[in-house]
């Protein structure tokens, strides 16, 4: 049997299954009631969005909007970006390309 556990025709045994009652560990009851506490909530879909502050935009820049214009943003390429959950910030991300597509690496949640 392995450290991790076993197979037995189809079924998983856990690696502690041949372990008497006194030895194996105790399961963290706390992470287990948050997971309970959060269970009827966990299919929920929030709104995850990369915000590009644009301090200095005004509302003539906005009026001036058309298709194909480009807004310079001033934000360094190598400066992370605000991560945000439904208008609350959340944490901070940089942003990736690959091939055609635009990804958020987080680097830090709040």
């Amino acid at each position: 049997m392995s450290a991790a556990g076993s197979v037995a025709k189809g079924v998983a045994v856990p690696a502690t299954a041949h372990l008497p009652a006194s030895e194996v560990p105790a399961v963290n009851t706390a992470v287990s009631k948050e997971e309970n506490r959060l269970a009827p909530v966990m299919a929920l879909t929030c709104r995850l969005t990369v915000d590009l502050p644009l301090p200095n935009f005004r509302v003539s820049d906005f009026l001036a909007l058309h298709p194909g214009s480009i807004v310079a943003s001033g934000w360094a390429l190598t400066r992370d970006v605000p991560l945000c959950i439904n208008g609350t910030e959340i944490g901070q991300g940089e942003m990736e390309g690959g091939g055609n597509r635009l990804a958020v690496r987080v680097t830090e949640l709040a």
